[in-house]
């Protein structure tokens, strides 16, 4: 199992615009294709503006597959357009999830 942990950084002031947009059109057709979120935070102390997405995936192959099929969906991709902008900066990393964790609820199939 590995988890992706997706940091992004957003201008000053934008936080309620983009945490609305995400919710009403981006969410939805991700869990459509990746399900396997185990959660969405918002930053509070320290680096500020800025929000997480961690998710789970059986694999790396499993995160391929289906990232390959939420990057094809229109949804996906009119939200990628209306999104466009909204990030100073990105950063992805994919981590391991260690023997003695708990462990993250996986997506169906």
């Amino acid at each position: 199992m590995i988890v992706e942990h997706r940091t992004y950084t957003l201008p000053h002031g934008t936080m309620d615009e983009y945490l609305q947009r995400y919710e009403r059109h981006g969410l939805p057709v991700q869990l459509r294709h990746l399900g396997g979120l185990v959660g969405f935070y918002v930053s509070e102390i320290g680096p500020l503006n800025q929000v997480v997405h961690i998710w789970a995936y059986a694999s790396m192959t499993d995160r391929e597959k289906r990232r390959a099929r939420l990057e094809s969906d229109p949804d996906w991709i009119a939200f990628k357009q209306m999104n466009r902008g909204s990030f100073v900066a990105q950063e992805v990393k994919i981590m391991s999830v260690a023997p003695f964790s708990p462990q993250p609820a996986l997506p169906p199939g």
